[in-house]
């Protein structure tokens, strides 16, 4: 059983608890920080968004296109469905003559309360765009466009398009999916189920890549992170975890969450890829976890955070219906 990670209290008591798994992997690929199961192969969702885009910017659709920062971000982001980021996904299609139409992704209302509620007030109902996978979906359509690979089935695991994803993930973190646990993500694409140790190291290249990957890879990998760097707000949205955590840190880490309590995170000044496991799959206990290791690896500390405005992303206040604190999220290790 992992260990209890977070802890909720209320009254002088513990409430509940977070069990989880992390491991952090430096520059030399070496393991120097981790806690619970680290080898059994977990599905990492949306955290590997940035691996899984690589595709797009080696082939060279990226350029191609011409898409900025922005753009290149939102390819990597599970985004809130705020104005921003529907105008940002409907400029890379039509930078490409596409319609939402060709997006496999289906639709959901926005990820953020105050967009689904203005999007229900004009009486409108969401669409392809609205999906916080938007962004991703239209760089596999701009990948497929540019090297005149036939769309139809893109999502399906078999689909070229698929199979140069997992080929990416499979050399980004030294793992063999052959036999890998294959299910179906949110937005009908597959996810190949990869050890924790694997996702650190894979980040870990992020954050260091020359020399550990081929040149152009390199050079894909830095530009994507140069695009997320300048344009966090497009990876999640207001007031979520991946955007605060990296506008309140200029260009020092970079954090992407993934469904079930995966987060993936990298610091390219230190070199380091962390991967993060919350057991019962919740944001809250994920997040704690992320930024207490964060803080114990000298990345930030708790009065940075505090400085930044980003300290309840270390130690979540639990407010009743009066907005009174009564109670606590934090870190139990």
């Amino acid at each position: 059983m992992n260990p209890v990670l977070v802890e909720v209290t209320r009254g002088g008591i513990t409430e509940s608890r977070h069990r989880g798994s992390y491991c952090v992997v430096d520059k030399d690929a070496q393991v120097i920080r981790k806690a619970g199961d680290i080898d059994t192969p977990v599905f990492p969702r949306s955290s590997i968004k940035a691996i899984q885009a690589l595709v797009m910017m080696e082939s060279g659709a990226a350029d191609a296109y011409g898409f900025s920062d922005e753009e290149i971000a939102l390819a990597c982001a599970s985004h809130g469905g705020e104005v921003q980021h529907v105008g940002v996904a409907q400029s890379m299609l039509n930078k490409m003559g596409l319609t939402k139409e060709l997006l496999k992704c289906g639709s959901h209302w926005p990820m953020n309360e105050a967009a689904g509620r203005h999007l229900a007030m004009e009486g409108e109902a969401p669409n392809a765009l609205h999906n916080n996978c938007s962004g991703k979906h239209s760089g596999f359509l701009a990948y497929l466009k540019h090297m005149k690979v036939n769309p139809v089935g893109y999502t399906e695991p078999d689909h070229p398009l698929q199979q140069a994803i997992r080929k990416a993930l499979e050399e980004v973190c030294e793992v063999d999916l052959s036999d890998a646990p294959c299910g179906i993500d949110g937005c009908a694409i597959p996810t190949w189920a990869v050890p924790l140790k694997n996702q650190a190291l894979g980040f870990s290249k992020f954050a260091a890549p020359d020399g550990r990957v081929s040149p152009e890879r390199a050079v894909a990998m830095k530009r994507i992170t140069q695009a997320i760097f300048n344009a966090p707000f497009m990876v999640a949205g207001t007031d979520r975890y991946c955007s605060r955590m990296m506008a309140a840190f200029p260009k020092k880490l970079f954090v992407k969450v993934g469904a079930e309590g995966v987060f993936a995170a990298f610091v390219p000044e230190l070199g380091y890829g962390i991967a993060v496991k919350c057991d019962d799959g919740t944001y809250r206990g994920a997040e704690i976890i992320l930024s207490a290791l964060l803080v114990d690896l000298g990345v930030v500390s708790p009065a940075d955070m505090e400085k930044a405005g980003v300290a309840d992303l270390l130690e979540k206040p639990l407010l009743n219906r009066n907005g009174t604190v009564v109670g606590y999220a934090r870190r139990a290790f």
